[in-house]
């Protein structure tokens, strides 16, 4: 469980307004710090089996909520996922490189074929 001061610290870092404390970025940045802390915990107490139940559901409530951002809006979902380090932040970034790659390669064959094509 988290205090109050690293709650407090984790609200003003990702709130969206000045009195913002239940945004969804503000909940999932709570969650994260929470499942962070229980896998630590976890991997000390291997057989805390409540432990591990309550990780597993604040594990599926961040899943919901990260959803819902995506859907809402997905740039502030993006940024947060870069600012979390989240996994699938780095997914959706290795997506983005393999795009890029494939549109370079597009237009390189389109030159070519253009090129070809004025000869």
């Amino acid at each position: 469980m988290l205090d109050k001061k690293a709650k407090e610290k984790i609200i003003k870092k990702f709130q969206t307004h000045v009195n913002d404390t239940g945004s969804s970025q503000v909940q999932i940045a709570i969650l994260t710090a929470e499942i962070d802390e229980l896998t630590g915990h976890l991997k000390l107490h291997k057989h805390d089996f409540s432990s591990r139940r309550g990780l597993l559901r604040k594990v599926a409530e961040r899943r919901r909520l990260l959803k819902y951002l995506q859907k809402e809006d997905e740039q502030a979902f993006i940024e947060l996922a870069k600012k979390l380090k989240l996994k699938i932040a780095n997914k959706m970034m290795q997506d983005e490189e393999e795009k890029k790659k494939k549109e370079e390669e597009l237009e390189q064959i389109m030159n070519k074929e253009n090129e070809e094509e004025i000869e």
